[in-house]
């Protein structure tokens, strides 16, 4: 799709911040939903607005020339739960999660520094199109499960037929603006398609409550019907519960054998998503037509993912990454500005201390934001295939390497070790680094002779 607003385009105001409503919602459910799986007292508002200051120091080592949101990264949830689980007390562990991100960030500045001093052909030598296209494939396949799982549940427990009718209404009014609305709506389809399945599910679900039709309840209420339980002040405005709060009082408990399990966790993982940064930037690249690891450069997008995702879990507590959804979400609106990024973030850091929006966000049903994200993951996915198409499947070796990263990342072949999880994308990548690696060298030496 051509951009209607590239990099530095900057769009009026009121269009700006129209844009970056879109943007959060269309991050906001996932960035949300991972304090929430990890439990322990972690507060969603708090992340939001950690994803928030991730994002600006994002842009900031970027020199705003990259528009992608950072949010809540599911890759370290399993690294968070190790902090709480070696933790003798609840405010060790926020304490844990702080260091965590900490050296995670530190796996990331390394990284920087050998970019800086070594350049980025390496990069393109282990993930070419043919590494690179299939992987970015596979981020948005491997999500369809998820937005097929959400497209099925309704939150007020209705029929899962009726949920599926909310969420495709979603999914067709999204679709329909996106290709035959005006330039306006055409760049905010995410924004009328939610407000269209809301307004049908909402309307479903207050009839069911007045005729007593069980079935066709698809919303649940009760985030809005409870603002007011702990007084007006705080259905309104309330102040995030930050990490770095909760966690202040504990150094004096830290102890080498705690620190050390916090390592483990967490450096590890940092490599993981590492190759998930890289196919990522890759993918928005390819979008934006512009080659964003040489300008502004990997070594600093990396310290902007690095930094911002330490920043997010300091007033968050989960490390951030950049989101396939806000990349999916620039490819399908066209709009690439930057502009509208830096004011996404600075809604995020606004709307986690009003409680009426982070209520009407989590009132949103389940199969409303399926339908969002049938179209957000199809894209990521449809990005990865369109780097596929310069590649030459004529070539075997080629060939082998675009199927066994399907097979292994739509397969969900992750590998644990310990506290640590590599994650079924990172485990096709490194298996299709791997091969390609291989092959190339064993084809070059025939050749040679």
């Amino acid at each position: 799709m051509k951009l209607i607003y590239n990099t530095q385009d900057r769009p009026s105001f009121g269009k700006l911040l129209v844009f970056a409503v879109q943007q959060l919602l269309a991050i906001m459910a996932a960035t949300l939903v991972v304090p929430v799986i990890v439990g322990n007292g972690m507060d969603s508002a708090a992340a939001l607005f950690g994803a928030g200051i991730g994002t600006l120091v994002y842009l900031l080592f970027t020199g705003f020339k990259s528009p992608v949101f950072l949010g809540s990264s599911f890759s370290f949830i399993n690294s968070m739960a190790a902090a709480f689980a070696g933790a003798a007390s609840v405010s060790l562990g926020y304490l844990g999660i702080i260091i965590g991100a900490c050296l995670a960030a530190l796996v990331y500045v390394v990284i920087a520094i050998l970019v800086k001093v070594v350049g980025v052909d390496w990069i393109n030598y282990l993930m070419p199109a043919v590494v690179i296209g299939p992987t970015v494939a596979i981020i948005g396949l491997s999500l369809a499960g998820n937005a097929v799982g959400d497209l099925k549940t309704a939150n007020a427990g209705g029929a899962v037929n009726v949920a599926v009718l909310c969420g495709l209404v979603t999914l067709f009014a999204t679709i329909l603006c996106s290709v035959f609305g005006k330039k306006t709506v055409r760049l905010i389809p995410f924004i009328i398609g939610i407000l269209c399945g809301y307004a049908l599910a909402a309307v479903l679900t207050i009839i069911g409550n007045v005729a007593g039709i069980d079935a066709i309840k698809v919303t649940d209420f009760t985030p809005l019907t409870t603002l007011g339980d702990d007084g007006v002040a705080k259905a309104l405005f309330r102040v995030p519960e930050f990490t770095f709060l909760t966690a202040f009082g504990a150094f004096g408990k830290l102890t080498p054998s705690y620190v050390g399990t916090v390592a483990v966790a967490y450096v590890p993982v940092a490599f993981v998503v590492f190759a998930e940064h890289i196919a990522d930037h890759k993918n928005i690249s390819s979008i934006i037509e512009k080659d964003l690891l040489k300008d502004p450069g990997l070594h600093r997008t990396l310290l902007g993912d690095g930094v911002g995702s330490f920043a997010g879990a300091f007033f968050g507590g989960c490390p951030n990454t950049t989101y396939g959804e806000s990349i999916a979400c620039v490819a399908i609106s066209g709009n690439a500005s930057v502009w509208t990024i830096f004011t996404a973030a600075n809604l995020a850091i606004i709307i986690s201390f009003l409680s009426p929006f982070v209520a009407f966000v989590n009132s949103i049903p389940k199969c409303v934001m399926g339908g969002v994200c049938v179209a957000l993951y199809g894209f990521i996915a449809v990005s990865g295939l369109k780097m596929v198409q310069k590649v030459d499947l004529e070539d075997s070796k080629n060939l082998f390497v675009v199927s066994t990263i399907l097979v292994a990342g739509i397969g969900g072949l992750s590998l644990n070790f310990g506290h640590v999880t590599v994650t079924s994308i990172a485990t096709a990548l490194i298996l299709g680094i791997i091969i390609n690696v291989i092959l190339t060298a064993v084809k070059g030496e025939k050749k040679g002779k």
